[in-house]
């Protein structure tokens, strides 16, 4: 009997030690926790990830503050891959900033055509730009349902991404709710060529962070945590 209660009792201890584990799985991880050249992330060029950006290229932590690269013209790729996940994060731009947030996107290739990039835009940085080339757009692809950006202030996103379906706040609104599955618009790419629509884009791969700002602002990142949801 004494044996039967010691069995049951350890039992109790590893089912309860692995919900532990997997709750921990599903709990916000900060991206940035330590100042410096991030960890576990990579400096890529910003129009093919399969290239490095030019030798001495650096993103920066500083004071918990994400800073992008100079000179402009790079992604900061995680080394991890990542299928269903929510992210949150505050960024800030200058007035002719241009950034990006790169999802699922394949080691080679520009994430903006061959994966997904939410669009982190001012106006200023292209007069002539469409709305799915501003702000909380996919870009080319998908433009917001509002225009809510602060120039030159803090904005924050909230973006959960999950199989087919995709959702994404910005500073407390909804500005996108997706199925991905029925987004076929053409998209072309810089060079005219045809980009796969959205519904035929992978459903895992890396996330980043694009500088394409001018004028001698970087754009600006902090608060940035995930949790992984597949």
């Amino acid at each position: 009997m004494k044996n039967t209660r010691l069995v049951l009792s350890i039992l109790a201890l590893v089912l309860s030690s692995s919900i532990a584990l997997r709750a921990a799985d599903k709990k916000f991880m900060p991206l940035f926790p330590e100042d410096g050249i991030p960890k576990g992330w990579s400096v890529r060029n910003w129009d093919d990830v399969a290239n490095p950006a030019k030798e001495g290229v650096v993103w920066k932590v500083e004071k918990g503050v994400l800073n992008g690269s100079e000179p402009r013209g790079t992604w900061l790729v995680s080394d991890k891959e990542y299928g269903d996940f929510e992210i949150e994060f505050e960024w800030k731009l200058g007035q002719r900033g241009n950034s990006g947030f790169g999802m699922r996107f394949p080691s080679k290739g520009d994430p903006a055509f061959d994966g997904m990039e939410l669009q982190m835009a001012d106006v200023r940085y292209n007069p002539e730009a469409k709305d799915s080339e501003l702000t909380g757009g996919l870009y080319r692809a998908i433009a917001p349902t509002k225009q809510i950006y602060k120039p030159t202030e803090w904005n924050k996103y909230h973006v959960t991404l999950k199989g087919n379906h995709i959702k994404v706040v910005l500073n407390d609104t909804v500005i996108q709710d997706l199925d991905l599955d029925k987004q076929n618009q053409e998209v072309k790419r810089h060079n005219g060529e045809s980009a796969p629509p959205i519904k035929d884009r992978p459903h895992r791969g890396h996330i980043g962070f694009q500088e394409l700002s001018r004028g001698g602002d970087h754009v600006l990142i902090r608060n940035a945590k995930i949790k992984v949801l597949d």
